[in-house]
């Protein structure tokens, strides 16, 4: 006598909504984590300048914070992306595009990228002036 497994995954249907939000904490993340570093440096790049630009250097104690936030983002994201196994979407539906996936993907690279530029700024930044 066989049995089958009627049941139907749960969270099967929330994983590319999960990865959008991974890769949105991980986004959110980069960026706190490299305001008080890499924000002036790009606004100085671009001409802009003013005495309040100096003040971004007061999130400087919270780099650690924001980037170990910012890393645990994107790792899931990763996990999520690459190592977990697929699901199946609804033909039509968002997650079944191909963009969904790049733009998914797109972020969580642009992320670690910008995070890891912020927490070894001190090694490159001297290069630049």
């Amino acid at each position: 006598m066989a049995l089958t497994d009627d049941r139907t995954d749960s969270t099967g249907a929330d994983r590319p909504a999960r990865k959008g939000w991974l890769a949105a904490g991980g986004v959110l993340g980069a960026f706190l984590a490299s305001a008080c570093c890499i924000g002036p440096l790009v606004l100085l790049t671009l001409g802009i300048s003013g005495a309040w630009i100096g003040n971004l250097t007061a999130l400087e104690p919270y780099k650690p914070i924001f980037a170990v936030i910012a890393l645990g983002f994107i790792a899931a994201g990763f996990w999520h992306l690459y190592f977990r196994k697929q699901t199946v979407c609804e033909p039509g539906s968002y997650c079944a595009r191909p963009a969904s996936a790049r733009i998914t993907k797109s972020a969580l690279w642009a992320s670690l990228i910008l995070v890891l530029a912020a927490l070894t700024i001190d090694w490159w930044a001297p290069l630049l002036y």
